[in-house]
Parts: structure tokens; sequence; C-alpha cells
């Protein structure tokens, strides 16, 4: 066996610990550091929590740095010092310079959970399920100054289940995510990888989710308002309004799929759901979140609360 590849993994949230974690396992690969975001003040208590990409590099003796901006000259001049061969980019955060780029031979790959050029942007997974895909993947890219731009090297294709939520399909995409980019990487060993440049006239944007986003607009399809509420489940999640009082909407089903009525009125509460009209069909919510309380099924909800009958959702007057 030849020498190792040196690497310099790059990645912050849970999506990219399976690829840290291929890299760690297979033989081929040394890992020299691990570069993630600063530890952040998160949840209720504002309890400082370190990235999950930080947690598992520690557990295996990896060290571990936290640039607050790659921009920072020292963190190029440490860069160039380690004579990596390549850096892994997954999901972390920070933008890399053409000066980042140019210091290892193989420069930056970065896994990128979309088939691109569709859904270049922060929250790829999240909009695919929002715009009704059928079909998703994983795209290993050769990093340019750019936005999520650089020549393709491997694509992997999958399904998309049609209750599928965020978290599940976010949790199939991570392990595809490590795979493609070990195959990445060894067909680049052995000077086989494929560059293919991306067609601009196919790319679509995938932004960061916003509250505007999240809010369930009632004069919408029962379709289109399903397909919001699995691709923000579990995080952010969507949400409307009863009686004036805060309702993430975590699981639905779509019931009709063209009647028409008033949107966002409640049209039948049972321990199976809360039956409500939308612009173009009826939709089922059979898990919810009110304000203040935990996520529960309808039926346990019902089981100490009442929704009544005939209320508009979203309406705050209450």
């Amino acid at each position: 066996m030849g020498e190792k590849m040196k690497v310099v993994f790059m990645g912050t949230p849970e999506f990219a610990c399976p690829t840290l974690k291929a890299l760690i396992e297979e033989e081929e690969f040394q890992i020299l550091e691990v570069y993630t975001q600063p530890d952040r003040r998160k949840g209720r208590g504002k309890k400082v929590q370190a990235p999950p990409v930080k947690e598992l590099a520690l557990k295996h003796g990896l060290k571990v740095v936290q640039p607050e901006s790659l921009r920072e000259k020292e963190v190029a001049e440490h860069l160039k010092t380690l004579k990596a061969e390549v850096f892994v980019v997954v999901a972390y955060g920070q933008i890399l310079t053409e000066e980042h780029l140019s210091i290892p031979r193989y420069g930056a790959i970065n896994v990128h959970a979309s088939l691109l050029p569709k859904y270049r942007g922060a929250a790829p997974i999240h909009w695919a399920l929002i715009n009704g895909e059928t079909t998703t993947g994983i795209t290993t890219m050769q990093m340019d100054a750019g936005l999520d731009t650089g020549d393709m090297l491997m694509k992997r294709e999958i399904e998309i289940g049609k209750n599928e939520t965020l978290g599940e399909l976010h949790d199939r995409l991570s392990l595809l995510g490590a795979e493609t980019l070990i195959k990445t990487l060894k067909d680049i060993q052995k000077g086989a990888v494929v560059k293919t440049p991306q067609k601009e006239g196919d790319s679509s944007y995938a932004p960061k989710i916003s509250k505007e986003t999240e809010a369930i607009d009632w004069k919408r399809r029962a379709d289109e308002i399903h397909n919001l509420v699995r691709g923000l489940n579990p995080f952010p999640k969507a949400e409307t309004t009863y009686r004036g009082q805060r309702m993430k909407v975590l699981k639905t089903e779509v019931k009709e799929g063209n009647r028409r009525g008033t949107p966002g009125k409640i049209v039948e509460v049972s321990p199976e759901g809360i039956l409500v009209e939308t612009g173009s069909g009826v939709l089922r919510i059979t898990s919810l979140q009110m304000s203040g309380k935990k996520a529960m099924s309808v039926k346990e909800y019902l089981a100490g609360n009442t929704i009544e009958k005939d209320r508009i959702l979203g309406d705050f007057d209450g």
C-alpha cells in the first residue's frame, strides 16, 4: 500500500459527521487537522455547545481548529505548513478564498446535498422537499471561488419518499455523502476522476430558511402545504396560529386533492387528526406542537385540550 493521502477536514453540523467518520475508518487517509465553527451558545439556557464535528474529532484524538474566520492571515499561513493534499469540506459554514483553495495539491472537495447545479446554497435538502422533488442526491464538487459553482466530480441519486421528512432525508443523504466522498478521493488517487462543468442554465438556488418560509399559507394547495410541513420537520418546523396562539405543524396527510372551501377552516376534529380546508384540497394535521408545549400527536393533544371546529387557522383574531 502506498502513502496515505493527507487530508484537512472542514465541517460543522451532524450532516458532516458520517463523512469524517468514514475518513477516520479508511486506512488510505491521514487526517491532519479538523476545522469547525467555534462553540456557540444555543437553546433556551444559552449553554455553550460544541459543534457535532468537534465532538467526533476529539473522541478520535484528532486536532481541532476553530477560527472565527478563515480570512485571518495566520489561518492560511498555518494551512500551508500542513502540506495537505486535499481539503474535504462538508457544511462547514465558512467561505474558502482562492488562496485557501490553491493550498492543497488536489484543491478542496465539497460534499453537497443536491444534484448540482440544482439547489446550490445553504438549504438544499429543505428546498428539495418543499418543492415536491421526487429525487435528490449527493454531488462531490471541486470547489472554486463561487457559491457551489465548481466542477462536479461524482453524483449519486436517490428517490425521495412521498411522506419523507427533512430529518429522514438528511440522515440518508449524510450517509450517502460519506460513501460518495470516499469513492471520489479514491478516484483522485488513481487519476480516474472526471470533472464535469455545471450548466449555468440548469442552476437553482436554495437559500437559508426564513421566518416567512415557515408560515403556512392556507390558500396554497394541500399537497404544497404537506411538502412544506415535511420539508421543515424537525427544524425549524412549519407554523400557523390557532386563536392567536402559535401552532407548529409537524405531520400532515393530504385527504382530498381538489375540494375548495375556506382556506384554513377546520372542518373536522377527531383523534385521527384535524381536517383543514386549503386553497385546493383538504389537509389532515396528525401531529402538532402548541406554544409552550411539547410535540405530540393530535390524539395526545385532544386528551387534555380542545380544538374547535369552524375556527380559521392563521387567523390572529382568535
